[in-house]
Order: structure tokens, then sequence, then C-alpha cells
């Protein structure tokens, strides 16, 4: 056994009692650049004791035939089983393939990178990746799960990083997480709206500059370079930056040095560049908006922001968080139906994660301390045909209600060029014009037939209108709205 297997420095562990093949699998996945192990039956389980140091595991021939019980005793590690005989364990979940002699480094290569994927893509693995260390990422769902695997895979590097993703879905937010989990955290984290400073200031913003640069540099200034030292430089919207300015920037990824506006003294530039846009780089450089030369300078480790409705699983826990954000200043919390919350899911999110804050917030304003169903949202976010709920009550309070509503047509002291219909309805208001007939009548029927006549007259004197005809009629709209659902008093087309 060679001085490297004692050592124990593999992260393939071949168990195999078949001492010429394990001898010649060790020297193919040496040949191939991976480390790997030979070791007994009695000496895996010990070796395996840090599943995390132990990228798979090949198993061939074993005088006790036990390699169920092997391959079961360590699910988080996956196994690679040597001949055709051992394909009945294929139905366990953590063996990966099959290797069979004569050994091809190609299929050997593919094998290995199968289980590299496996422990890379481990749900214990991904779970502790995306703990509470992640500020600011809510959520789940497998989109997400893959950023943040992708910040904890290049956050302790100088690399620099280029997030593409829509408005809204929190380019910033995964910005300051990069930073935050990298060896620059004690340093500053300074963001530039590349697209908010005019390309005339630009250059004075970042590189900053010395009295008297120009009309109005009355003191010297550092720039956002200069206050990015030691930290993370933050250039959102970087497609919005003019050519000139490219030109320039391009210049100090490349050099690390730079000079005030109106000075000649270099300037090391000690900052991480992270860059963030909403716009497609590459149609810009089709069109010459954009250098090619900067933006393979800056796309060295490129994250793909994902838009909301790409995730919509998450949407629960984002409302959970912005409600929480929120408590103190309108001191109230709602909570959703699930009726609400899938139709929500249905909805395309074009200002992403910015947007459903703001529906949070509106919500909150409206229905506080309630439970917010489907029709309470706003009309572009209800996607369902199910009806609204319309309570039953019992004769009596229909009858109070259908009074109440006839005689507060008393008190509207709003015209509007409707003086026939507040006649009309003033006549009808006065108990001396109701006359009881000797047979009787169905005072239901007859106060319904009133309601239907009385909304039906406000609607024709607003042509449809409903906002001003429950106005006229002194209800709320959404009361309006459900009456006319259920007398089915539409405006004929």
């Amino acid at each position: 056994m060679s001085s490297e297997q004692k050592l124990g420095l593999g992260k393939i562990i071949i168990v195999d009692e078949n001492e010429r093949r394990a001898s010649l699998l060790h020297g193919i996945l040496t040949f191939i650049g991976e480390t790997s192990v030979v070791v007994s039956y009695n000496d895996f389980q010990t070796r395996c004791t840090n599943e995390d140091d132990v990228d798979a595991c090949i198993l061939g021939a074993l005088s006790s035939s036990d390699h169920e019980a092997l391959v079961r005793s360590q699910p988080g590690i996956p196994f690679l089983l040597i001949g055709e005989t051992l394909k009945f364990l294929f139905e366990l979940k953590n063996v990966i393939g099959v290797l069979s002699e004569p050994f091809i480094y190609p299929a050997v290569t593919q094998q290995i990178r199968d289980c590299q994927e496996y422990k890379r893509l481990l749900p214990k693995l991904r779970s502790n990746s995306s703990g509470n260390k992640f500020d600011g990422l809510i959520g789940q769902t497998s989109v997400l799960n893959e950023i943040k695997f992708l910040i904890g895979q290049v956050a302790e590097k100088e690399a620099n990083v280029l997030i593409l993703g829509e408005s809204g879905t929190g380019k910033e937010v995964i910005a300051r997480n990069v930073h935050q989990l990298s060896l620059r955290a004690k340093g500053p984290f300074v963001p530039v709206n590349c697209g908010a400073i005019p390309g005339e200031l630009l250059e004075s913003e970042l590189f900053g500059h010395e009295k008297g640069a120009f009309t109005g540099a009355i003191s010297s200034r550092k720039g956002r370079f200069e206050l990015a030292q030691g930290g993370t430089l933050f250039l959102d919207e970087i497609g919005d930056m003019p050519l000139q300015m490219q030109v320039k920037l391009l210049r100090v990824l490349q050099e690390r040095t730079y000079e005030r506006v109106g000075g000649s003294k270099p300037i090391r530039a000690d900052v991480r560049v992270i860059a963030a846009t909403h716009r497609n780089l590459e149609d810009m450089i089709e069109e010459g908006t954009f250098r090619e030369d900067l933006y393979y300078r800056l796309n060295v480790f490129p994250i793909e922001s994902p838009s909301l409705k790409q995730r919509p699983d998450d949407l629960h826990l984002l409302i959970q968080e912005f409600t929480s954000r929120f408590e103190r200043e309108h001191k109230a919390r709602f909570n959703l139906t699930d009726r609400a919350l899938e139709s929500l899911k249905e909805h395309p999110w074009p200002g992403n994660v910015r947007e459903l804050g703001n529906l949070v917030e509106r919500l909150l304003i409206m229905f506080p301390n309630q439970v917010v169903d489907v029709h309470d949202l706003p009309p572009r976010y209800c996607y369902t045909d199910e009806a609204p709920f319309v309570p039953e009550y019992p004769d009596e309070i229909l009858e109070r209600q259908a009074l109440n509503d006839i005689f507060a047509l008393n008190d509207d002291e709003d015209d509007d060029g409707s003086e026939d219909f507040v006649m009309s309805a003033t006549s009808l208001a006065d108990p001396t014009t109701v006359m009881l007939p000797p047979e009787g009548l169905d005072i239901k029927e007859f106060l319904s037939e009133l309601e239907i006549n009385l909304i039906e007259q406000a609607l024709q004197t607003t042509d449809y209108v409903v906002a001003r005809a429950a106005e006229i009629l002194n209800l709320r709209r959404t009361t309006l709205v459900e009456k006319m659902r259920k007398y089915d008093l539409n405006k004929d087309e």
C-alpha cells in the first residue's frame, strides 16, 4: 500500500477485496486527478466518520457479501459498484452507477462527476449552506437554494461577480450576501446606482476629485472606489453606464489603480467589484452600447437572480417576512386564506419582490388584523372563477336593511343632475304614499323589488358607473357590487 493510502488522504474510498482490481482503479483515479484510498471492509466505517470528507465509495468484492448493509450504513455517500452482479443494489438511491472491466477513463470520469453532484445537491448540505447566515434571501425553493449555493461558492474568492435579473428581484440583496460571507466582510459595502447619476458626474462619483478639478469643486472629495477600500463596491445597473466611463472602469479593473479627477497621484484599488443589471448586455454589445471587453471582465462569475414568478412556492414565506417588517409601523397583521395565496401564485409579478412588498403593505392598511380572502385582493391579483361569499341573513335583518337603504336616500344632498331620481326616491320613502292593499302583500318581496328599482335607477342615472351609483345610494361599492350580482343587474350590451 502506498504512503498516500496509509495517510488516508483519499476523497474516494475503494472497498474491494480483489487487490489487483483495487490497485488498477487507484491508478486510474490518480491519472485523472482524483485522490483515492483503498480500505478494508473493517476500516470503512472509520474512514466515513465524517462523510463530508468522502466524495464517493467504489464497492467491489466482499467475502462477507454484506454489500447492502454497507451501502445502507452511509446514505450520505454515493456508491459506484464494480461488476454487473451487484446491480440488485440499484434500488438503493445512493447507488449511482456500475463500473465494469475494462475500465475506461471517460466512463470513470463521468461516474465520479455524478457522485460529486450527488454530494453537492445533498439536502443536508444544501440546508446548512442556506441557513441563517444569508440575510434577506427568504425562501426554500430550488432556484433560491441554487442562488445560496452559488453565493457560498464565490463569496470567499476575489472573482468579480455579475448579477443578472429583472428589476425588483433583489440583486442588491445577493450582492450584500456575497460581501457578508467574503473575507472582506469587515470592510465597507458601497453601492452605486450607475443609472441614477448623470454621466458627466459619474467619474467624479466613482473616483473622487481634487480641489479645483472643475467648476464647483471647492474641496477634495473621495470617490466610491476610495470609500470601498478593503471592501466591496456594488455597481448597480451597470448597463446604464456611459461608454466613456466603461473604458475608465475597465482600466481600473485591469490595472487596479486609478486617479481622482484633476489629480495625478495613482491610488491602489483594493476593492472587490460586484456589478448588476436588468439589461441584456450581450444584446447591448451587438448594438455597440456596451464594451465586450468590460463584459468579460465583469462576467467572471454570473449569478441569475430569479424572478418571483419562478418561485411561487416562496410567496408564503416572503409575505410573512414583509408582514413582520411592516407590523411595527402599521401596528397590525393579516392572514391569507389558501384561496388568496393560490391566486397570488397565479400572478406573473412583473414588479417581482418589490411589487409583493407594496401589496403586503396595502393589505395591512386595508385589512388590519383580519383574514384576507381572494376577493379582498385588488382585481389584478384575483385569479378565480369562484363567486365571492355572500352571507344569507334572517328576514328581519334584510327588511331592516332595505328600509335603512330607502330612508338613507333622504340624507343624500348631492344632486348631480339626477333630480327626477331623487324626487322618486323621496316619494317612495314617504310612508303616506305606500298603502297596504286589502289583500295584504309579501313585505320581503315588496322590499326586494323596491331595492331593485332604486338600484336600477341609480345605475341608469350614473350610466352604470358603479362607484357613483354607490355614492347616491349611500352604499359601499363592494356592497353594491354584491347586490348587482344577487339581482343580476348588469348593463345590457
